[in-house]
């Protein structure tokens, strides 16, 4: 798509590993998703055979159409519960100008969500706007030897593909400073700004070597026993974002396991993701309450159980929570139309 001059806007954190089939899947965002939009924004039609064996092509060709229900639109985030995507058409964009990079650090993660609040409120359109709390960023420095503060309770990572990038940095690094940042340090090039983007895009795998033990003493190493996680995708308006932060953070204290946070702060969209010793039975028991206490606390502050990972197995009887008995019931019937039988994915979401 280079030599075009178009690019696929997605950007999952996971893009080494990730396939557009479990994009769609899971109708996933990443982390240039406050400017772009996610995955079914850019999903124009679908080739999907039906659990009979059939093939359905969804979506047209034309800018606008209303012609019947939205079908390309259901398949996304269905999980694979309703058919097989075999084929994808894809809307592409011109590729914008590189991006540079803002990193700011604050004393807490609550002045940190107050930034992100008020940089949305004054209507700026970072192309990224990523936040990393302390336990992330303990995690990112252990595994990448990268140096980040280690005294940081939360990092702010901005970013800007506008044709004065600079410019547009500075007025934020600007708004961060009011909001209470120590420190505020602006990307010279796109080389730092790599440089930067590399300990977001590590967090969720830096995580995944974290048990309560490495925590306590980071010299316990893979003596700690074996790191496991749960990684939860809760998403919150962002009016709600600092009470989330340090909500997780009580339930933390509350289950005794290290829990860290990473968000596309500009949508709300957080990943708590919590870090275990899974050969400790304990400790596995705990990690799965805290799981779901997560997500009660996204639902008690008006949020969602995922914004881009899905339900599957482990956050059934939430999404049955959330969206309430009626919509479950509607829900269980598109089900049984597609798939009457249950081959489709099965067990899963429902």
């Amino acid at each position: 798509m280079a030599e075009t001059g178009l690019y696929y806007p997605p950007d999952p954190s996971s893009w080494e590993m990730c396939t557009i089939g479990g994009n769609i899947g899971t109708a996933s965002g990443g982390l240039c998703c406050v400017k772009y939009g996610v995955t079914a924004e850019y999903v124009l039609g679908l080739d999907v055979i039906l659990a009979d064996g059939r093939l359905l092509r969804t979506g047209r060709r034309t800018a606008k159409g209303v012609a019947g229900y939205d079908l390309t639109r259901l398949f996304v985030g269905a999980e694979g519960s309703l058919g097989v995507v075999v084929q994808a058409t894809l809307a592409l964009k011109p590729a914008p100008p590189e991006q540079l990079v803002l990193a700011a650090e604050f004393g807490s993660a609550a002045a940190a969500c107050e930034a992100v609040r008020e940089i949305m409120a004054q209507g700026h359109v970072p192309s990224l706007l990523e936040l990393m709390d302390k336990t992330t960023v303990r995690a990112v420095n252990a595994f990448t030897k990268m140096d980040l503060p280690d005294t940081t309770e939360a990092l702010l990572l901005a970013a800007f593909d506008t044709h004065d990038p600079a410019a547009d940095l500075t007025a934020l690094g600007k708004l961060c400073a009011a909001a209470g940042a120590t420190e505020v340090v602006p990307a010279a090039d796109a080389a730092e700004s790599e440089l930067l983007l590399a300990a977001r895009r590590t967090a969720l795998t830096a995580l995944e070597t974290v048990t309560a033990a490495s925590m306590i003493d980071e010299s316990a190493g893979a003596g700690a026993g074996r790191p496991a996680t749960m990684i939860d995708d809760v998403c919150v308006p962002r009016s709600k974002l600092g009470e989330f932060f340090e909500g997780v953070a009580r339930l933390s204290d509350e289950y005794r396991l290290p829990i860290g946070v990473v968000a596309h702060a500009g949508d709300g969209n957080t990943h708590p993701t919590v870090c275990f010793d899974g050969n400790d039975p304990d400790q596995c028991i705990r990690a799965q309450q805290a799981f779901g206490a997560i997500m009660d606390l996204g639902l008690e502050l008006g949020g969602t159980i995922t914004g881009e990972h899905g339900v599957g197995l482990l956050k059934k009887d939430w999404l049955a929570k959330e969206v309430g008995p009626v919509s479950l019931e509607l829900h269980r019937g598109i089900k049984e139309a597609f798939d009457p039988l249950g081959i489709l994915n099965p067990g899963k979401v429902f």
